[in-house]
């Protein structure tokens, strides 16, 4: 799944968060230094600090794939290497207008409150010119999300090519494996795909959190202190970071048993599915007692995931319905002793709620890992049997059971 792609997978991801939590750090303590003998602001007729930021950020990019590019050749470097760096840049680039919007929101509304307070206090054309800010910074948000799906699609399917050239290579050696046929076509095509969507949303996550923490610990001067506590220094990252945590681990709790009834429910599909694709050409194969036995195991396997869902999915929607009021809860304090201005609430309110779903990655994306941990484990135990390796016992299992 991930050698057919990537060159030395685990090393690859272990270098690529290491090099950027180094360029993280480096950029916050020592940015400013390293401004002043590496900036190339001048050659360019610039003199904005964000010239710098993205000279960094290409720089920082350019040295990671240029070493792996050199020292680990690989058959899909350039999609692997080089468009996995343009996808963060990217979802970095969209968090970086994010940033802009939320800043946006505070001139915005304190304008508003501003012209509400006192009649004519601003004009018209001040007010049509915020919005074509936005208007701006929207337009290249969506030009930007179009590009970034449509790039990402292609970087997918090459990887789903990769993995499916690997399997093909090894045809004649698994062509007797349970599910071979679906494992190489549909396993293969829904992995990529949910790793398009997963992949994506967690370098967003990390990025939102990245750029929106330390604006949320500057917006938390502005609340002094929290219902029921008191005082507490940096409150709102306090409450989003246990709310978040509180969260993952009660839905992780809660569907604990959904990625293996998931890997069975696979199991029970790909094997009814495959008497009736023998019963097309065998006239002694699918008959009705074998086709009914096999049709009720899917049919068991269903109603048990029905049931873990039905209170997975009241724990998960109780809890995202009762996050909506905690910073408002939160906030409770310092609105009643109008500690800020409408438009530091919307930006809190915002900033907030980035912080805490980058925080709530694993609670809004659980259902699909579940889905994807089971695809997993089939492609798995396919790759073991390829290397004539001992399959997990659920397989043995499922195995017996069908024989």
């Amino acid at each position: 799944m991930f050698e057919s792609f990537f060159p030395r997978p685990k090393l690859f991801a272990l270098t690529f968060a290491a090099w950027a939590l180094f360029c993280v750090v480096t950029w916050f303590v020592a940015g400013e230094s390293l401004h002043s003998w590496l900036s190339l602001e001048t050659l360019f007729g610039s003199d904005g600090g964000d010239f710098w930021f993205y000279q960094y950020m290409l720089g920082c990019y350019t040295l990671f794939v240029g070493a792996w590019m050199y020292l680990s050749p690989h058959r899909w470097g350039r999609w692997s290497i080089i468009g996995s760096a343009i996808i963060v840049f990217i979802t970095w680039f969209q968090v970086h207008l994010d940033v802009l919007i939320n800043d946006w929101f505070g001139t915005f509304y304190d304008s508003i409150q501003k012209a509400l307070e006192k009649p004519h206090s601003i004009t018209a054309e001040d007010y049509y010119l915020q919005l074509l800010t936005f208007g701006k910074i929207a337009m290249v948000a969506v030009t930007v999300s179009v590009f970034t799906r449509f790039f990402v699609s292609h970087w997918v399917f090459r990887w789903r090519t990769a993995i499916n050239d690997y399997y093909m290579s090894m045809w004649s050696r698994v062509r007797h494996i349970e599910g071979a046929s679906q494992r190489v076509q549909e396993d293969a095509m829904r992995f990529s795909s949910i790793m398009e969507g997963l992949g994506v949303s967690l370098i967003d996550s990390v990025m939102t959190l990245i750029a929106f923490l330390p604006i949320l610990w500057g917006l938390s001067v502005h609340v002094k202190e929290l219902p029921v506590i008191g005082e507490v220094s940096q409150a709102l990252v306090f409450v989003a970071l246990i709310w978040s945590v509180f969260g993952t681990s009660l839905l992780a709790l809660a569907g604990i048993r959904l990625p293996g009834l998931e890997f069975r429910n696979q199991r029970v599909e790909a094997a009814y599915r495959k008497e009736l694709v023998y019963g097309e050409d065998y006239h002694d194969r699918a008959s009705p007692p074998v086709v009914k036995d096999l049709f009720n195991d899917v049919r068991v396997n269903y109603f048990r995931l029905y049931f873990n869902y039905l209170y997975f999915n009241v724990v998960r929607y109780a809890y995202l319905q009762a996050g909506v009021l905690v910073p408002y809860v939160a906030l409770a304090p310092t609105i009643v002793a109008g500690g800020f201005t409408l438009g530091v609430m919307q930006q809190i309110i915002r900033a907030f709620g980035r912080v805490e779903s980058s925080f709530q990655y694993l609670v809004n994306s659980w259902t699909t890992i579940v889905e994807l941990m089971s695809i997993y484990k089939r492609l798995k135990a396919f790759e073991l049997a390829i290397a004539d390796l001992p399959l997990p016992p659920i397989e043995e299992q499922l195995a017996e059971q069908a024989i």
